[in-house]
């Protein structure tokens, strides 16, 4: 008679809390934050109502916590590529693409939704905006960590910012078209005018 091995019930609640995490990013890009509902994602996760709202009472508290999970995998891939940083001449350019590329990417997208939703929602300001300054304070210090920045100097850390802001409207101009053409030449001339900033 053949045994069959159970599955721990800590492990079978994390895997469906990842599938409805999932789930959330999918629809949060492909269909807004409006389109993004708790029953489609439930569907889409092949998860029941009931167990879709154990984990995650609200619309808010998923979504929030889809966004942190992307955050946290986007990250990884960051660390990742950070690694491979050239040094000398070639570094800040390659610091630039990884941001760049960032602020293009689903974690981009997936905010946006969320900030243009919190603009009328008080709910979901307060927690939006709880969680995009703990990432804007994040991404700094990484920016200034892989740039090597002593901001101690006077005007670097108002250039570190400045490359972020780039970045982030670089961004928000790549959500209505495929803006990797501009971005790379925009980039190309900010390379030359940070390695002068941060000489």
């Amino acid at each position: 008679m053949p045994t069959t091995t159970r599955v721990p019930q800590e492990e079978r609640s994390r895997a469906m809390r990842q599938r409805l995490l999932d789930a959330t990013v999918g629809l949060l890009i492909e269909k807004g934050y409006a389109g993004t509902s708790t029953t489609l994602v439930s569907q889409r996760a092949g998860v029941s109502r009931g167990a879709q709202l154990h984990h995650f009472p609200t619309k808010v508290q998923l979504v929030l916590a889809a966004v942190e999970h992307l955050r946290e995998q986007r990250t990884a891939v960051l660390a990742e590529a950070i690694e491979d940083l050239p040094r000398g001449k070639k570094r800040i350019r390659a610091v630039l693409t990884i941001l760049g590329d960032h602020f293009a990417g689903p974690v981009f997208a997936a905010a946006l939704e969320l900030w243009v939703a919190a603009r009328t929602d008080d709910a979901l300001h307060e927690a939006v905006a709880a969680y995009e300054q703990r990432l804007g304070r994040e991404t700094h210090r990484l920016t200034v960590e892989v740039l090597g920045a002593d901001e101690s100097e006077p005007g670097v850390r108002e250039l570190v910012q400045a490359t972020l802001d780039l970045c982030r409207g670089l961004g928000l101009a790549n959500t209505l078209a495929d803006d990797g053409f501009r971005r790379r030449k925009i980039l190309d001339r900010w390379a030359v005018v940070l390695e002068e900033g941060l000489r």
